[in-house]
């Protein structure tokens, strides 16, 4: 079906790093903003039927309600968890629906919930929250014209967009996944919202080790780059002796020093190795709790959702002459 699912996370870009780092600010009203911009461009480019959240903030109700086009929007109400469930939740009602592409407004870890929830998904991440090296920095009008245009069947989804790389995490009984880093923390606390202290980071596994980017990515970044292209990984562990000594950026504005005791390609379905105690966190937030020695086996592959590159799409949908028609 010729439908599109808008999913924003509301408290993107509004957490404790505004205080704790030198993260910016996005007001509900610009998401709003940024909202009536994604419809109006996905409409342009033949979607039918767009579906949003009716969630309390009224971003997505306030973003196309006095809209001509309003007949051609949903809006999707559930129960409200006010955690990351509400994000698979709307997700998965998006997807009964009928939308198999979607765009995610929201940082890493936002983005990391859609893909769990429905991996067989097309997605086109648009950068709103903190450490964002995953979604892209794209103006709206043209992130919903190029989802847009896959929703509407103009672009194929399986030629120009590639399934995008993930880490997976295997502890016990308990399996997690990451889209871009997975961290091992010592002296850390489950569940908080803090930037990483550069001291407690013990190990990181990255699917994107970007040198221009935020947060745990530049780390490896620095060294050993690898974008979201490439069929490898990188896996960095920290202490002494020291290979390598960088300076990297850990959250916005905050820079923390960094022991580098080993740095390394890692080849997709290659298995690793950390071990506890500590905290895993997963893009940025912390999920789960290892015991003393307690083993988690990590491996990145190339198993997600196929991630609508923007500016590929209308680069492709302009050589093929699909944006334009003879006189």
């Amino acid at each position: 079906m010729n439908h599109l699912g808008i999913i924003v996370n509301p408290m993107s870009g509004r957490d404790v790093r505004r205080v704790a780092a030198r993260a910016s600010t996005m007001s509900h009203h610009d998401k709003a903003q940024q909202v009536t911009r994604l419809v109006l461009g996905a409409l342009e480019s033949g979607v039918e039927r767009i579906f949003l959240a009716n969630e309390p903030f009224r971003i997505n109700a306030r973003a196309v309600e006095n809209l001509p086009q309003r007949d051609q929007v949903t809006l999707l109400s559930f129960p409200l968890t006010h955690t990351s469930q509400d994000t698979a939740t709307i997700t998965n009602l998006m997807w009964d629906q009928g939308c198999r592409t979607f765009i995610v407004i929201g940082g890493d870890g936002t983005n990391r919930v859609v893909a769990a929830t429905q991996p067989d998904a097309v997605i086109l991440p648009v950068s709103t929250g903190t450490n964002n090296v995953f979604p892209f920095m794209v103006e709206g009008t043209v992130a919903g014209t190029a989802a847009g245009l896959v929703a509407a069947g103009r672009i194929d989804a399986n030629t120009v967009c590639r399934p995008c790389k993930q880490v997976h995490l295997h502890h016990g009984n308990q399996s997690h996944v990451a889209l871009v880093d997975a961290v091992l923390l010592k002296r850390d606390l489950l569940g908080s919202l803090l930037p990483f202290d550069p001291e407690n980071i013990a190990a990181v596994v990255l699917a994107m080790s970007e040198p221009a980017s935020i947060g745990m990515s530049p780390i490896g970044g620095y060294i050993m780059p690898c974008h979201r292209r490439d069929d490898f990984g990188v896996s960095v562990t920290m202490g002494e002796p020291a290979r390598y000594r960088v300076r990297a950026p850990v959250s916005a504005g905050l820079y923390g020093d960094l022991d580098i005791a080993d740095i390394r390609r890692v080849s997709l379905d290659e298995p690793l190795t950390l071990s506890g105690p500590g905290i895993l966190a997963f893009d940025g937030d912390r999920i789960a709790k290892l015991g003393d020695q307690e083993p988690v086996t990590v491996t990145v592959r190339r198993d997600g959702p196929r991630v609508i590159d923007p500016f590929q799409v209308l680069e492709t949908a302009a050589a093929e002459g699909i944006l334009a028609s003879g006189c």
